[in-house]
């Protein structure tokens, strides 16, 4: 069956499913060919399958407004972009799970039978693979045993979210395999995020997996994390002009924990000055009022990163309705006004206790030298290290590249379409 479907895809049976999530034939020609090495990476792993081989795919996503509001019940617009992870799969019917990861160097076994959080497992691939499964099986969907074989395109610290890709991946997995395709991507989102939380123990939010799993742009509002509000926002990037480019500063993310952590914490303690537990909770008129009494009762940064909040939230709707109306200088307007909200008042660009390396402050004033008035950019995700995000002219493209990558080294800068939609099975046509 293996062969079979190898040569299917070199033969172009598959080229119409691939074509809905990349954007020319050259794309789509170089996600047959990381589809069909996987042919390799199985038969090494786990021998010549036994049944049908099936394949999926998962994208990365980018944040693109609501720069840390997500903690605190905000609003946020996110985009699955054509980056992914994709897998071959056999299905098994002993309830195991094995998946191997191209580039990891081990492969992850899970007993569907052996129920619940293993401690030893915590902070590895395999408590995200359990958790996943097991979530889906205690909403009641159907699970089983199943060997895959995975490759990424999502880079590991890039801020596109290649854990959350992986997680939904997982999950589409199960979805198509032993439910036909009738999980929804918000429940493979919640179980994604619920593995994320519950097993591999760290506390995130909703955005990065529910961006993944929905695709295409995406509004999200956190008012209530049990029942986001899901917008799907109609808009053509491809028509637009531009590329998105995200550069990797390459500073280090080492030692700022504390720094990401003191964003919500700070935020959470002005709410706390109203007897709330977040910012959502309170309007801001109530805030402003306030504010006089605030101070001295917070830090300034704290209420800086406050006024902060709330103006993202207000950019996340105008945004999601400057794309909706086809209005995209406006949309880059608000761009270019959240990166330097995130600057000036959340603070996030570069770390007070290292405040001689600001690799990303450097990235923003170059893209500004290059790009201002045809073009927008901001930091992009937790910042502080790491990337920034641009939406390039077509005829900037190059300019901005050479600019970016002869201070940062070869390779910094991806350029990136928006998928149209998350996670997928690839089927023969």
């Amino acid at each position: 069956m293996m062969k079979q479907t190898i040569s299917a895809i070199r033969n172009g049976k598959y080229d119409k499913s691939i074509s809905g999530v990349c954007s020319g034939s050259a794309a789509v020609e170089k996600e047959k060919e990381r589809l069909i090495s996987l042919e390799k990476d199985f038969i090494e792993c786990y021998g010549e399958p036994c049944g049908k081989v099936r394949l999926f795919s998962a994208p990365g996503r980018t944040e693109v407004g609501g720069n840390h509001t997500d903690h605190n019940h905000g609003k946020v617009l996110a985009a699955s972009v054509d980056l992914d992870v994709v897998a071959l799969v056999c299905e098994r019917d002993d309830g195991i799970v094995r998946v191997t990861s191209r580039g990891f160097g081990k492969t992850d076994r899970i007993d569907l039978k052996e129920r619940g959080v293993k401690p030893e497992e915590k902070g590895h691939s395999c408590a995200q693979i359990r958790g996943v499964i097991e979530r889906l099986a205690d909403l009641g969907y159907a699970v089983g045993g199943f060997d895959a074989v995975t490759v990424s395109s999502v880079m590991p610290g890039s801020g596109l979210s290649s854990s959350a890709a992986f997680e939904v991946l997982i999950g589409t997995i199960v979805s198509y395999m032993f439910n036909g395709g009738r999980i929804s991507p918000v429940e493979i989102a919640k179980a994604a995020q619920y593995s994320e939380n519950h097993y591999f123990d760290k506390p995130c939010g909703l955005m990065d997996q529910m961006a993944c799993s929905v695709g295409g742009f995406v509004k999200i509002d956190f008012k209530d994390t049990d029942e986001p509000v899901i917008t799907p926002v109609d808009f053509d990037f491809s028509s637009c002009g531009h590329k998105l480019v995200i550069t990797d500063s390459r500073g280090s993310h080492s030692g700022l924990t504390d720094d990401y952590a003191a964003i919500r914490s700070e935020m959470e303690g002005v709410a706390a000055l109203f007897g709330k537990s977040c910012l959502r909770e309170i309007e801001e008129n109530d805030f402003l009022k306030e504010l006089p009494t605030l101070h001295g009762k917070c830090s300034e940064r704290a209420l800086l990163r406050a006024m902060h909040f709330y103006a993202e939230n207000r950019r996340v709707d105008a945004q999601a309705e400057s794309l909706e109306k086809g209005d995209f200088e406006n949309f880059k307007k608000l761009i270019v006004e959240s990166g330097f909200s995130s600057y000036m008042y959340n603070q996030n660009v570069f770390s007070p206790s290292k405040a001689s390396e600001q690799p990303v402050a450097l990235a923003l004033a170059l893209s500004e030298m290059i790009l201002k008035g045809r073009g927008a950019w901001r930091v992009h995700g937790g910042g502080f290290a790491g990337t920034i995000q641009a939406f390039v002219p077509d005829d900037l493209l190059d300019a901005y590249i050479d600019c970016l990558e002869s201070v940062f080294g070869k390779g910094a800068c991806y350029v990136l379409s928006i998928r149209p939609f998350g996670g997928t099975e690839f089927v023969e046509e």
